[in-house]
C-alpha cells in the first residue's frame, strides 16, 4: 500500500519500512514538512526506542547466563567461556555507549534479563534452577568489570 502526499507516491511505513524511511529522510532534508508522515515517524521512533531497550535486556541476559554458568559449573570453565564473557561485556558496553539514556533503565533491565537467563540455563545446561539465587547476584558494576568472574 502506498500513500499519496502531494504529487508523489511513497510506501506506507508498515508495508515497506526501508523505502518509507528513505523517502521520509528525503522529505526532511528538503524541508517538505507538509509531506512528512508524522504519525508514521512517531510510531517508528517509538518502536526504535523499544527495540534498543529490548536489545539491552537481551545483551544483559546473555552476559548473566554466561556468568551463571561460570559460577555454577566451575568444572567447565575455560578459555572459550572467558572469551565469550569478555565479548558479551564488550558488546553490551558498545550498546550503552551508543544509547547512554538506556543507563536509566539498568536496574529494571537486569531484573528482566535475569528471568530470561533462567530459560537459557534450563535450555542449555543440566543445572538445577533451584541452586540459582532468586534475584540476580551481580551488580551492574560487576557485570561490566572485565576482572569480575564469580566464584
Amino acid at each position: 500500500m502506498h500513500e499519496t502526499k502531494g504529487a508523489e507516491m511513497y510506501p506506507h511505513h508498515q508495508q515497506d519500512r526501508y523505502g518509507w524511511a528513505l523517502h521520509t529522510v528525503k522529505l526532511l532534508r528538503e524541508q517538505k514538512m507538509s509531506e512528512v508522515d508524522f504519525d508514521g515517524l512517531i510510531e517508528e521512533l517509538e518502536e526504535m526506542s523499544g527495540s534498543d531497550k529490548l536489545q539491552l535486556i537481551n545483551r544483559l541476559a546473555q552476559l548473566i547466563f554466561h556468568l551463571l554458568k561460570w559460577q555454577f559449573q566451575p568444572d567447565f570453565r575455560g578459555r572459550i567461556w572467558n572469551a565469550t564473557i569478555g565479548e558479551k561485556r564488550l558488546r553490551l558496553g558498545y550498546h550503552l555507549e551508543d544509547n547512554p539514556s538506556l543507563k536509566s533503565t539498568i536496574e529494571e533491565s537486569i531484573k528482566k534479563a535475569y528471568k530470561i537467563s533462567f530459560y537459557l540455563i534450563e535450555k542449555e545446561t543440566q543445572l538445577d534452577l533451584k541452586v540459582l539465587p532468586p534475584e540476580c547476584p551481580y551488580t551492574f558494576k560487576q557485570l561490566m568489570d572485565d576482572e569480575f568472574y564469580p566464584e
